[in-house]
């Protein structure tokens, strides 16, 4: 048994498997091993790997599970000390796992790290999914150091920190994985986007640390299954954020907050509408008729989690509103946050 098993989730993508592969397996210390988890493929993905990677492991699933349930289903039939979820459109550099695990094996309170991730097409950028660690404000909304929002930071060192953070993306997520099945692993609902934020919450009611790594650093293609102007991508963004949030968030303001929650989404819908997005706007209503519709599930998750909201408010949560401050304070940097905000 390896110390260390990196997984990539693939679904008929063959293309990014050739593309980035390669230097996964170049890029791997003895202590670990790369394994294909594939999600029911129809491209020959994994008789590619098969033939031209033996070394690398494949675990043929039977169908397009999702992120979260097709993850969740090969994590069980790996036996390592941590997982490493890695998409298949990153590109890893050299020595990019040894600094996260010397501190992960230094502190056993970090329950899961990530690496900086930058933009694959544009380098000196910082990368939608994690950026330099992410954060959510108190309706939920998610955002990261270096990205708020559809706004990129240039990496200029500013955040070469090491730091707790709320959420460490699922494009490149290092676990312990005994923490991970201990806590339930990925809620399969979600079943791709903010399933990451969700276990990362859990995780942290639990003691655990949620940290961010800058001496390891990849490059995140993005948008290899769902781009950011694909409907469903919308409607999994807004349905899931309701999802998140009913779920974890403390008795304290939980009323309130997703009452506010919802009217700003509303206002989300109106501007899709008014831009000339009836797709997106259809989408948002999507959203709220499957969590209302399954609302009966996702109450019965809260009554299990209450035991553990009750402990007390977990660090990472800023006590504003990302959207107000964006749009009508003009932030656009992380470091433009008051940092007395956050819990």
């Amino acid at each position: 048994m390896k110390k260390v098993a990196v997984i990539i989730l693939n679904w008929n993508g063959k293309d990014l498997l050739e593309k980035f592969l390669p230097t996964l397996v170049r890029c791997m210390p003895d202590y670990a091993e790369a394994i294909i988890a594939d999600n029911g493929s129809t491209d020959n993905s994994v008789a590619f790997v098969k033939k031209d990677f033996p070394g690398v492991r494949t675990i043929a699933l039977e169908d397009n599970l999702g992120f979260a349930r097709g993850y969740h289903k090969a994590l069980k039939q790996i036996q390592s000390e941590y997982y490493v979820l890695l998409n298949s459109d990153v590109e890893v550099t050299k020595g990019w796992i040894e600094p996260i695990m010397e501190l992960m094996e230094g502190d056993h309170r970090i329950g899961a790290c990530q690496p900086k991730i930058l933009d694959y097409n544009n380098r000196n950028f910082f990368e939608y999914a994690g950026a330099a660690g992410g954060f959510i404000d108190k309706l939920g909304y998610p955002f990261c150091r270096g990205r708020i929002l559809n706004s990129f930071e240039k990496d200029r060192g500013q955040y070469d920190d090491v730091k707790e953070i709320f959420w460490a993306t699922g494009a490149a997520l290092f676990i312990r994985s005994e923490l991970y099945h201990h806590a339930g692993g990925f809620d399969e609902d979600f079943f791709a986007h903010m399933e990451e934020i969700d276990l990362c919450w859990r995780i942290k009611h639990l003691g655990y640390k949620v940290m961010y790594c800058p001496s390891s650093k990849v490059y995140h293609l993005g948008g290899g299954t769902l781009n950011q102007t694909n409907p469903k991508k919308t409607f999994l963004n807004f349905r899931n954020g309701l999802i998140l949030l009913f779920k974890n968030h403390p008795p304290r303001h939980f009323v309130r907050r997703m009452a506010l929650r919802s009217l700003m989404d509303g206002v989300a819908a109106i501007k899709f509408l008014l831009s000339g997005e009836p797709g997106h706007c259809l989408s948002v209503l999507k959203a709220y008729y499957s969590f209302y519709s399954d609302l009966g599930t996702t109450m019965r998750k809260r009554r299990n989690t209450i035991p553990h909201l009750i402990n007390g408010i977990v660090a990472g949560i800023y006590q504003r509103s990302i959207i107000v401050d964006f749009f009508l304070r003009g932030v656009r940097r992380f470091s433009d946050l008051d940092e007395r905000m956050f819990t």
